[in-house]
């Protein structure tokens, strides 16, 4: 399976009158999985702060595959990354831990921000370094079928 980002409990606070989890609360929780592995890779809410250096997400596409509810436990995993010298490339997917049934997915592009200026920066050097080192020891557990922004990366 794909790289383990992060386990959540669905809330009530995250469902709705359908007693499921509400379609934004699967992004939330996407979202919270994404800042582990651009925390990683110096780009998260600690960069935001110190270096004013961030992501941006332009453009989504989201599955829902098996509804989850409240109580249930699921499992964000990174299932592709890739990288251009401004923009990031990855997919995530939710599984229900309880069945290890696939409960979402989304892909997503972002940029790299320079939050001074609010503009498109380049990736710092050592930044690469680090996502390369990862993307190497990590592409044989990535799946890069049916992705929908593989063209929009700048390589």
């Amino acid at each position: 399976m794909s790289v383990l980002l992060t386990t959540k409990k669905i809330i009530k606070e995250w469902t709705d009158y359908n007693n499921h989890m509400n379609l934004s609360y699967y992004i939330l929780v996407f979202d919270l999985g994404a800042e582990v592995i651009l925390s990683k890779f110096k780009m998260g809410e600690h960069s935001a702060k110190t270096t004013k250096k961030s992501t941006m997400v332009v453009e989504t596409h989201t599955t829902y595959n098996q509804e989850v509810k409240e109580g249930d436990l699921v499992d964000v995993y990174l299932s592709h990354f890739d990288h251009d010298n401004k923009r990031l490339h990855y997919k995530l997917e939710m599984y229900d831990k309880a069945k290890n049934t696939l409960s979402a997915t989304t892909e997503v592009l972002s940029l790299y921000i320079d939050l001074n200026i609010r503009k498109v920066a380049e990736i710092e050097k050592e930044k690469k370094i680090i996502i390369d080192e990862f993307i190497n020891k990590n592409k044989s557990q990535f799946k890069s079928d049916n992705l929908k922004f593989s063209n929009k990366l700048k390589k």
